[in-house]
């Protein structure tokens, strides 16, 4: 007797998976390339438009994240009304304007608002991955996307300053500036000519008052979306307080100004290692086993830095040791605690996906900055701060999960205890 074949609809029409995970990576390379390439450019930044004082440079990382944190709120009930691509273009070429506005800045007042506005514009990414991937997938696949987009998107944090460097050599520094607006643009004309619209019909929320307030309701009431977001907060905090601080360590701490591009990179390739192991093994183990031992993980190796940094013996082969071992566990724990956090919320994907990004954005950029702010000229305040932000976000799971830490949830759907309000 013949077997009649089934045929299952792609998820994402006109695209393959691979192309798709490429084109995700890509969106989320646009705000990585923001923060990360400039790195290496803060002095000669600083000097060019007046920047008072070293710590103050922090800004010009700070005041991007603030406006890619703050217009998240915006953007997902916008792409949960008129669809996800739209609102995408849209915030694509606004980000690629913006850029060429930053890089045209003569003054630190000039730069810190086309900072901001270019952070603006860059949320449209945040929000749009994280619906568009959740329209799409759910549970422990929607982490496995996750995690693939992550392996090419953190390619972006080992090469970037490096590129920026590279610009350098041959530009000043708006040429940086210019370079962003050029992938703007290139990933804008991708997602133009490739990306289909990925909200269903059916799922098109109304922009009524009262619609957009149930969505933030059920957003901000789940135990598990609410823990997962924070505990995200804390340990985004704690890497914003590295990438702000980390051009000053290398300069200032450690008198290698040559190695900071190099061991960046070395950094960035754990995390970027561990985000590829978490898409072998998600399936297998499960988010919250694989998240909350890297969560303890990062704990006892912030611990041990901050050990290593009180006592005087810091060398920056220790800390580019100790630094890559944390982060390998924040690739770990990254997409897992996003992907449990959406996990109640894909009927409001959009909203929900900017309400955590809102939060998470703009407290890990304040918490990211408070660390910053007390850079000493030693490491200590900064191993500090990852310890401190760890074992908070510890006890944040801990409350989220009712005190048990570990249990699985088969196929990485979310249990009656998960949507408990």
């Amino acid at each position: 007797m013949a077997v009649a074949s089934v045929t299952i609809a792609s998820p994402h029409p006109g695209m393959g998976f691979r192309q798709f995970v490429g084109l995700i990576a890509a969106i989320m390379a646009v705000n990585a390339l923001a923060i990360d390439t400039m790195l290496p450019a803060l002095p000669q930044i600083g000097d060019s438009i007046g920047i008072p004082t070293e710590n103050a440079r922090q800004w010009v990382i700070t005041a991007y994240l603030l406006g890619f944190g703050m217009a998240q709120i915006v953007y997902g009930p916008l792409a949960d009304h008129f669809g996800r691509k739209p609102i995408l273009l849209a915030g694509l070429g606004a980000y690629a304007a913006f850029s060429l506005a930053a890089g045209l800045a003569t003054s630190f007042e000039m730069m810190l608002i086309a900072r901001v506005l270019q952070g603006i514009a860059a949320a449209s990414s945040r929000v749009l991955v994280v619906s568009i991937v959740r329209d799409c997938y759910s549970g422990r696949k929607m982490a496995r996307v996750m995690s693939l987009a992550f392996i090419v998107f953190l390619a972006v944090p080992i090469l970037a300053p490096s590129i920026g460097q590279a610009i350098m050599l041959v530009a000043p520094w708006r040429g940086i500036f210019v370079g962003l607006a050029v992938f703007g643009a290139s990933v804008l004309v991708w997602a133009t000519l490739r990306l289909p619209e990925t909200l269903h019909e059916e799922d098109r929320a109304p922009t009524s008052v009262a619609s957009i307030a149930a969505a933030f309701r059920l957003t901000l009431t789940s135990r598990i979306a609410v823990g997962y977001m924070c505990a995200m907060t804390l340990m985004y905090g704690s890497l914003v307080g590295f990438i702000n601080s980390a051009q000053q360590v290398f300069v200032d701490v450690f008198q290698a100004p040559r190695l900071f591009t190099i061991i960046f990179a070395l950094i960035a390739v754990f995390m970027a290692f561990s985000s590829l192991l978490n898409s072998r093994i998600v399936g297998r183990f499960g988010t919250r086993v694989i998240s909350h031992s890297a969560l303890i993980g990062y704990l006892v190796v912030a611990g041990v830095h901050a050990t290593v940094a009180i006592t005087g013996h810091e060398t920056i082969w220790s800390f580019a040791l100790l630094q890559s071992c944390m982060m390998f566990c924040f690739g770990l724990l990254g997409p897992n605690f996003g992907a449990m956090a959406m996990e109640p919320l894909g009927h409001v994907a959009g909203t929900a996906s900017s309400v955590q990004g809102f939060i998470s954005t703009v407290g890990g950029a304040l918490v990211g900055f408070y660390v910053g702010q007390h850079f000493d000229g030693t490491v200590t305040p900064l191993t500090l701060g990852f310890t401190i932000c760890s074992a908070i976000a510890l006890v944040v799971v801990l409350v989220t999960e009712g005190g048990r830490l570990f249990r699985p949830t088969a196929g990485g759907i979310a249990s009656a205890a998960d949507m408990g309000h």
